[in-house]
């Protein structure tokens, strides 16, 4: 499943192949590819030219020379690809000009999870998104709000951060990753926590995160890949997550695997002490 760094790293891509172009066709090619709260269909920003492409979290948005976006969720497994040679799983197709330059861009999404929407802003954001709390690499994250609310709360500090209204963009990967970083157990009570610890996991885990981004990405699945057609490979670098018996590059006690909240957790059970 696509994560913070991989939207982001199709962001960067869409800024490069999708900036500066107008819409000349939108075409939904499966009835799931569009959003039920979408206040329009996507004919309806033919004509438009492409200004900019921001992110949330996971949330992408397309900034229109109109009052309208279009905003994407890539879901378990959506891409956006340019001039892709398998269209199979093509559900909705942008016919792109800049100048006498045409382009396709193509939302592809295998598992249908994902979707786009024509919506309209409100605090600089689109409807779908006014929920997301800011993520860590937006101008309007506020780090001591985040700490106090972390603190507030009598759950487990993974499940926290993990949280999309109290920080977004943080998933399950780079949850383990932050966390193994911080040597933080991803049980510890977040409200028995002192600020400088959970200080210290939310550094970690921009610093985590930035270095994904810098590679492109974590991906354990064929289906992700960036606009280009290109895989992220970021997980020959990961310490903790999905390395259940292998040594921990810190101290070398082997790293464990425990079920938490319907998904597998992976930590040193040396280096992070509950």
């Amino acid at each position: 499943m696509p994560e913070l760094l991989e939207v982001e790293t199709v962001r960067r891509g869409l800024l490069t192949h999708a900036v500066g172009r107008t819409i000349k066709q939108a075409e939904q090619l499966h009835p799931r590819a569009l959003n039920p709260r979408s206040i329009g269909k996507l004919q309806s920003i033919e004509g438009a030219r492409i200004l900019d492409i921001r992110r949330r979290g996971k949330f992408l948005w397309f900034v229109l020379n109109r009052p309208e976006v279009i905003a994407a969720h890539l879901g378990m497994s959506g891409q956006f690809l340019i001039n892709p040679v398998d269209d199979r799983h093509t559900r909705a197709k942008f016919r792109l000009r800049k100048g006498l330059k045409n382009s396709e861009l193509h939302f592809n999404d295998q598992r249908t999870f994902g979707w786009v929407s024509i919506e309209e802003i409100a605090d600089g954001v689109p409807t779908s998104v006014l929920s997301i709390a800011p993520d860590i690499f937006e101008d309007s994250y506020d780090q001591k709000s985040v700490i106090s609310d972390i603190q507030r709360r009598n759950i487990a500090i993974k499940t926290a951060i993990l949280n999309q209204n109290i920080v977004s963009g943080i998933g399950n990967i780079y949850a383990d990753e932050s966390l193994w970083l911080a040597k933080v157990h991803p049980e510890k009570r977040a409200n028995e926590m002192r600020s400088a610890e959970v200080e210290r996991v939310l550094e970690s885990a921009k610093e985590v995160m930035a270095k994904a981004i810098e590679v492109g990405g974590t991906s354990f699945d064929e289906l992700y890949i960036n606009v280009n057609g290109e895989s992220g490979y970021f997980d020959i670098s990961l310490n903790a997550y999905g390395q259940e018996d292998e040594p921990c590059p810190r101290c070398g006690k082997l790293i464990r695997r425990i079920k938490f909240a319907n998904r597998s957790s992976h930590f040193c059970p040396k280096c992070q002490k509950i």
